[in-house]
């Protein structure tokens, strides 16, 4: 059994991440910012697993046993705060909208994590505030843990274009729709249609961290058209997928 790592204080600094690079399972009494100024971060849990392209954040608490993931290459940075200081007041991964005056100060910050200085600090209760004013998105796949929706969701994982109904799902797993549904509901608070939704549009900003073309990304997530694609997208994200920013 691999042994997770344990870093006490989460840290505040910005590195790099190429392609396809990952930081490995681990845990840190802090809570912590993980924002990608480019390229698209995942951040995954025993629970699911959260993305979030340059336009957004990832808020991991403390004692949250987490790996990342890059898509196309990362300018990572890291904000940690102490347990006892949690702006959000959130105790689950979460993503939060990145707009520019909060985007600057994550980026301003993550740098000089040695400065005292009464500047810094000042800097610190603003971007708290930021923090805190920032939009929650739901941009979070959930893992099930019920053997059913297990092997259902594999198979989605596996080829995220699949379009077959949940009546069709049903009869490849051996159960009905209503009880999918009701366990859909139950083990990961949420429908089936979005759970769904969610792991494509996951699986769409992979591909298109590595430049994928939008008609081809629509066609491998299971969108019909690039049109009904771009239009959950844009309701998503706010901006078109053409405009996406890849790594």
């Amino acid at each position: 059994m691999t042994e997770i790592r344990h870093d006490p204080v989460a840290p505040t600094r910005t590195q790099r991440l190429a392609s396809g690079g990952e930081i490995d399972a681990h845990r840190h009494d802090d809570h912590q910012i993980v924002y990608a100024g480019r390229g698209v971060l995942a951040v995954t849990t025993s629970e699911g697993s959260w993305i979030a392209p340059a336009t957004r954040a990832i808020w991991v608490p403390s004692g949250m046993v987490h790996a990342h993931r890059a898509y196309g290459d990362l300018d990572l940075h890291l904000v940690g705060f102490p347990a006892d200081d949690n702006p959000l007041g959130l105790d689950t991964p979460t993503v939060l909208s990145v707009g520019p005056l909060l985007r600057e100060l994550i980026v301003a910050y993550s740098h000089g994590a040695d400065d005292d200085s009464p500047e810094r600090a000042r800097m610190r209760a603003v971007l708290r505030d930021q923090l805190r004013a920032s939009p929650q998105q739901r941009l979070h796949v959930p893992a099930p843990t019920t053997p059913l929706l297990q092997t259902l969701c594999a198979m989605l994982q596996a080829d995220p274009g699949d379009t077959r109904t949940l009546a069709e799902f049903g009869r490849a797993v051996g159960a009905s729709d209503r009880t999918l549904s009701r366990l859909f509901r139950s083990d990961l608070g949420m429908t089936f249609p979005q759970w769904r939704t969610q792991l494509r549009l996951h699986h769409a900003l992979v591909l298109l961290a590595g430049n994928t073309p939008v008609t081809a990304v629509a066609h491998r997530c299971g969108w019909s058209s690039a049109s009904a694609f771009i239009d959950v997208f844009r309701r998503t994200f706010g901006h078109t997928p053409g405009t996406h920013p890849a790594g």
